[in-house]
């Protein structure tokens, strides 16, 4: 653990703790986010048990995707935005 905290300071990383609030904040924006993804997984998993055709299977795994992801980048970026300030 040394080693890397004196790897950063030679790379010019600086340490910053977070704050209670922040670490709230941060905690909630998880949840809220995992919470969001979860609930998009029933949804695609209902769908695609309820579908048969191929096409269609393939559109809701692409739509399902892209919702994950988008989540997942908003997530990120609303940590990231809370850490920072």
């Amino acid at each position: 653990m040394e080693r890397l905290k004196k790897k950063d300071a030679d790379a010019g990383i600086e340490a910053v703790s977070l704050t209670d609030e922040q670490k709230a904040a941060i905690g909630e924006a998880r949840n809220f986010y995992d919470s969001k993804i979860a609930e998009q997984e029933v949804l695609y998993q209902s769908k695609m048990r309820a579908t048969l055709d191929p096409a269609e299977r393939e559109t809701l795994t692409e739509m399902y995707r892209r919702d994950r992801e988008r989540l997942t980048s908003d997530r990120d970026a609303k940590i990231e935005k809370l850490r920072h300030g």
